[in-house]
């Protein structure tokens, strides 16, 4: 044992959770109880990696934890997180209390299974005994499955005609998918949306529509073939993301929704600009604002955020400072529509856009200091949003962001402090934008000895092993 070990290292012996999988178990588990006694669902799924346990347990904190995880290890140990990194008072180590105890659970919608059950895929990498590793009983994961299976029968049971009650329950789920994409990791909703976009094309090529049911179908199948678009990109897969996109944008035709088309020119543009296409990217940028027409919503801000962040790329200074303009001046004139309506994904909240203004002037490189004061603004935005705006890997973009400003200003340690939340990211949150992120950090640090180059070649095989494994390899 360390010489002066903290009290977090003694209660984890008491408790005999210094192995990593047990641990990890323990960390899960009481997210999952936080989140329910909290009803804040963005605990849920929360993690901890290898690396990060391993610098608790070894005493290596220099600042307390992220704001979550303060809670969470509160909430495992009933005591303050100040307590916990800090060495542990000499004599017995204190007796805490008993962990939160879970509440009794809530009525359950038909296709609402609670938050916790939110996070269930259907079928995949996190099924059976690694859905009880989170938090997850048995009797939830059964309740989801018969969920599924009843959204399935109610479609077959009104015959080959849309009937209102399956047109609402899949309005219900399209809009649960929406809402839960931005906070929870990919694996835990691949499979429910992979299985409402075919309901919703099976019902389109082959049930009797009404004119609005069909407009309304066309709607929901071409919001979640966009979130298959989402997650084609997150598994750093662009083919296939800029094919369900065209599909999304086919489904937006025949709905004749003109918020949704210009949304999928912007989806187009995110995916070609991670491609490393900035050009593409300020071209879909261009056409999803020549679409939008009378459109209120905040689409027009995300559009003009991405025109900003793609001409950066590009060198564009003054196309860059347009384009921020144009997004305080759609951020202004917006009036949340339809779209905004399902929440999550289909909207573009404040932070997000103080994210991307920060990428576009940290990559145009024209003035660091503002770089670095914009990166700052975004992540403290990010620090204090509510759960409607909060996205862990727009989070995480604004990080690497800030990284990046430090770097250019020469503060390697101000860096590695901005980035470290990132990297201890578990894995299956490490999806392509995150990792592709990382990389950009890895290849602006500096090589030169005089310029923190100890520290700096530390922080490279960090992030060298943080992008070693992605998302990716999980739903394979």
């Amino acid at each position: 044992m360390a010489e002066n070990p903290t009290l977090l290292r003694v209660l984890t012996l008491e408790r005999h959770w210094q192995v990593y999988a047990t641990f990890r178990r323990q960390f899960e588990a009481a997210a999952v109880r936080l989140a329910e006694a909290e009803t804040d669902p963005r605990l849920v799924g929360l993690s901890v990696s290898k690396r990060q346990f391993e610098r608790w347990y070894g005493g290596k904190v220099k600042t307390r934890p992220y704001p979550d995880q303060c809670r969470v290890l509160e909430a495992m140990f009933d005591v303050g997180v100040d307590q916990l990194i800090a060495p542990a008072p000499v004599g017995p180590p204190p007796r805490t209390a008993s962990p939160l105890v879970v509440p009794p659970p809530r009525a359950v919608p038909a296709l609402l299974p609670s938050e916790r059950a939110a996070t269930l895929p259907a079928g995949g990498p996190f099924s059976s005994e690694s859905r009880l590793d989170a938090g997850t009983t048995e009797l939830e994961r059964q309740v989801a499955m018969a969920a599924r299976r009843a959204l399935r029968f109610s479609a077959m049971a009104e015959g080959s005609s849309v009937g209102p009650e399956t047109l609402g329950q899949i309005q219900d789920e399209v809009r649960r998918l929406t809402v839960a994409y931005p906070r929870l990791a990919l694996p835990t909703l691949l499979g429910d949306l992979v299985e409402v976009q075919d309901l919703t094309f099976r019902l389109l090529e082959h049930g009797r529509v009404k004119p609005l049911q069909a407009r309304e179908l066309y709607l929901l199948a071409g919001i979640t073939s966009g979130m298959l678009a989402k997650a084609s990109h997150d598994l750093g897969n662009p083919s296939a993301a800029m094919m369900q996109a065209r599909t999304a944008f086919v489904c937006a035709d025949n709905a004749d929704h003109h918020a949704m088309r210009a949304w999928v020119r912007s989806l187009q543009s995110l995916i070609s600009y991670w491609a490393g296409r900035p050009a593409e990217a300020a071209d879909y940028a261009d056409l999803g604002q020549s679409a939008t027409g009378n459109v209120r919503g905040t689409t027009g801000v995300w559009l003009a955020c991405l025109s900003a962040r793609a001409h950066a790329l590009l060198g564009n200074g003054e196309a860059t400072r347009a384009a921020i303009q144009r997004a305080e001046d759609a951020r202004a004139a917006a009036e949340p529509d339809d779209l905004d309506a399902f929440g999550g994904i289909m909207t573009f909240p404040v932070p997000r856009q103080l994210y991307y203004v920060a990428e576009a002037t940290v990559h145009l490189g024209e003035d660091p200091a503002l770089g670095e004061s914009r990166a700052e603004a975004a992540v403290a935005a990010y620090r204090t949003a509510n759960e409607d705006e909060w996205a862990f890997g727009d989070e995480a973009g604004a990080q690497t962001d800030l990284a990046l400003a430090r770097i250019a200003r020469g503060e390697i340690e101000g860096a590695i402090e901005a980035v470290r939340p990132v990297l201890d990211l578990p894995i299956e949150q490490r999806n392509f934008g995150i990792t592709s992120s990382a990389q950009r950090v890895h290849a602006a640090l500096p090589f030169d000895a005089h310029r923190g180059g100890g520290a700096a070649a530390g922080l490279r095989e960090e992030i060298e092993a943080f992008t070693a494994t992605p998302t990716s390899v999980l739903v394979r």
